[in-house]
């Protein structure tokens, strides 16, 4: 297959962290009091009763109310009947633009068709699920070996979090050492080890309540963006049982949150090398968003292992998996290969013919009509947009993108990195963070009220429906809400 790139552009990571830095400095800017009364009233209470009536009853049953944390909004969550393309459609019949993506996997839209034919044609034939082998296994797994450029042998999970967990297992083995280090405030699922580090970069397990301390003796963090720190790890590590893996979101933690240089992956790369750690990529978001050969083909980047999740179920159930290198992946061995040590691995609902048609599917019908480029180009003319508006009224926000993956932080509020060896700073911070992440909440209300869903109020992904005329739209929605942002103090 022929590689394209589908990226225009990179995000200038230097700038970027400069203006975040100044934006934690300033004081709290956000929708006025009066602005969100008025969204409470007009909006939620009067045109979304049944939704607050749904998750009335559903809060006796499930615990908050609703199965998935990015459904925790302001004032109440609302309960979506309806996904095509770009729009989503509440229980009241209200319509929105869709940039929360179920979290990222619908880069064609969602509920494309000529996924939606497959899966009904297997449906007729097969069922969703055996427990043995269907050739859309096979049909899968080549497909994203010949888009990936590191991955000779991939198999599939149910999640990011289990191939994130399996990672570690095939690192330790195949390097025969102990350590897991890991990009601080990046998010590698919610296993026991891995939950480390994560939102904040050093939080180590403050983030993670119910894990006990002993289960991250042997996982480490280092601070975004910086190879001296990386390297000062690994070389910690050498007297206590070495560095079985170093793992990396490759645009920066929480989807680039907190960006990373163009050429940072390069560095990690060659740190790899000389400690004798595996590469692991996490691709759960770049992976077919950035391009069909992902973060690794943009940035010529050849990682060990690579972990992937959301599209490659096309949006159906079952979106995980692991490929790599032959040599890594025969700890993963579950079939014909004979003996020798294998990782603990499993999942009943691993590898379903219905994930496996429809990932199938998505990428061929993602390569085919070139849907990543049409994405990554909407995402651009958005971030730009919102860089208008915010030059325009003069405010601190700080828009860029990578591609799709469009950021839009209005308060800064996963900026911040907490230093040990300076604990009287942690209460600070924590009080910090605690009133900039309610702020947040706010900020996706009025967005949400003006038809607007995002990811937690300030991450929107792009898909190849929209058109710029949508675009335009949206972004009128967007000064809508920043006709009414006031300083907090």
């Amino acid at each position: 297959m022929e590689k394209k790139i589908a990226l225009s552009r990179y995000v200038d990571a230097k700038s970027v962290t400069k203006k975040l830095d100044d934006l934690i400095k300033q004081p709290i800017y956000s929708i006025s009091d009066a602005a969100l009364k008025r969204y409470e009233n007009e909006y939620f209470d009067k045109k979304c009763v049944k939704s607050r009536q749904m998750i009335a009853k559903a809060q006796d049953i499930i615990p908050g109310g609703v199965q998935h944390n990015l459904a925790f909004n302001y004032p109440f969550p609302l309960v979506f009947t309806g996904a095509k393309d770009h729009t989503l459609t509440d229980l009241d019949g209200n319509e929105y633009y869709d940039f929360l993506q179920s979290g990222g996997p619908t880069v064609l839209g969602s509920n494309p068709d000529a996924v939606k034919t497959k899966v009904f044609e297997l449906l007729e034939n097969c069922g969703p699920s055996t427990g043995l082998f269907h050739e859309y296994e096979y049909l899968l797994g080549a497909k994203i070996a010949e888009c990936m450029p590191s991955v000779d042998m991939f198999r599939m999970y149910t999640s990011g979090t289990e191939a994130c967990m399996v990672a570690a297992r095939v690192a330790r083995l195949a390097t025969k050492k102990k350590n897991i280090v890991k990009m601080g405030g990046a998010y590698h699922g919610w296993s026991d080890q891995l939950a480390y580090g994560i939102r904040i970069p050093g939080t180590k397990g403050l983030q993670s309540p119910g894990i006990p301390g002993f289960c991250f003796k042997k996982t480490r963090e280092f601070f975004p963006n910086d190879l001296n720190n990386l390297e000062r790890v690994l070389r910690g590590n050498i007297l206590k049982g070495g560095t079985a893996a170093v793992f990396v979101e490759p645009i920066g933690p929480e989807s680039g949150t907190r960006p990373v240089d163009k050429d940072f992956n390069k560095g990690v790369e060659a740190l790899c090398g000389k400690y004798g750690a595996l590469l692991v990529f996490d691709e759960v978001v770049t992976g077919f968003r950035m391009g069909m050969s992902g973060a690794q083909g943009y940035f010529g980047v050849y990682p060990d292992l690579t972990v992937f999740g959301k599209v490659i179920a096309g949006g159906y159930p079952g979106a995980g998996g692991l490929g790599g290198r032959r040599e890594y992946m025969k700890f993963l061995g579950a079939g014909l290969d004979g003996g020798g040590k294998k990782a603990l691995s499993g999942g009943t609902l691993a590898a379903t013919p219905l994930s496996c048609v429809a990932g199938y599917t998505t990428l061929c019908e993602m390569e085919r009509t070139d849907a990543c480029a049409k994405a990554n180009q909407m995402g651009d003319y958005l971030t730009d947009g919102l860089n208008v508006l915010i030059d325009k009224r003069k405010l601190p926000f700080v828009a860029y993108n990578v591609g799709s993956i469009c950021h839009l932080d209005t308060l800064g509020t996963m900026h911040y990195a907490i230093n040990w060896g300076k604990l009287w700073q942690i209460p600070g911070i924590l009080k910090a963070t605690s009133a900039r992440k309610r702020e947040m909440e706010y900020m996706g209300a009025a967005y949400m009220a003006e038809g607007l869903v995002t990811l937690a109020g300030n991450r929107l992904y792009t898909n190849a429906t929209y058109a710029k005329k949508d675009i335009d739209d949206v972004l009128s929605r967007f000064d809508r809400v920043f006709d009414h942002i006031v300083v907090k103090g």
